[in-house]
């Protein structure tokens, strides 16, 4: 048997080498070890199929940093509660780290991987993060109600969409990341542990 890459324990994926992806991809991964300090394990797995890369990352991208009523926040509150509804360990940790990154509250990070239902959250994002878990785990669920119960939250039909597009994406994410036994950067387990002064 093979060795492992150190990203995925489950499968035998190939990383591709850096200088053998698209060169979009080679820009791509240098803009993210600049800002990141390192290329999320994620990608170099999605790395040895570069059209799956191509596609995860841009709908990635777009869904997290497009234009929306939700805030950045918020999207990261959404993936975090889904991946710990679904037991998605990669992305409870690199989105827990990105909860901690824009709350700039180390605290809510953590409570929002272990449950979110017990963090002191704003009744507005309990609705939202209700029903992305229902939808997650229950879809069937999903009616009228749990509508009426984001419009009463100041949700509009855009947001709403927004929020499932959100929960959609991480099922699929985790699935993928959990089928792979794919492993956290070690870089996402400091980040953002101390409250900014």
């Amino acid at each position: 048997m093979k060795s492992q890459p150190d990203y995925i324990t489950a499968l035998d994926l190939p990383e591709t080498p850096r200088d053998q992806l698209p060169a979009d991809y080679q820009k791509y991964f240098a803009v993210c070890e600049e800002k990141l300090g390192m290329v999320p394990n994620v990608l170099r797995a999605y790395s040895q199929n570069a059209a799956q890369l191509d596609v995860f990352s841009r709908f990635y991208n777009e869904l997290m940093f497009g234009e929306s009523g939700l805030s950045d926040l918020e999207k990261e509150m959404i993936a975090v509660a889904v991946s710990s509804s679904n037991r998605c360990y990669y992305c409870q940790v690199a989105h827990g780290a990105a909860v901690r990154q824009y709350s700039e509250d180390p605290k809510l990070g953590e409570l929002m991987v272990m449950n979110y239902r017990v963090a002191e959250l704003s009744e507005r994002h309990r609705a939202m993060l209700d029903f992305a878990t229902t939808l997650s785990r229950t879809p069937e669920q999903v009616n009228q109600a749990s509508y009426d119960a984001l419009y009463a939250q100041g949700f509009d039909d855009e947001d709403i969409w927004d929020i499932t597009a959100v929960t959609a994406f991480f099922g699929l994410s985790n699935r993928m990341a959990i089928v792979a036994a794919m492993q956290a950067n070690t870089e996402f387990y400091t980040m953002a542990r101390e409250p900014r002064q």
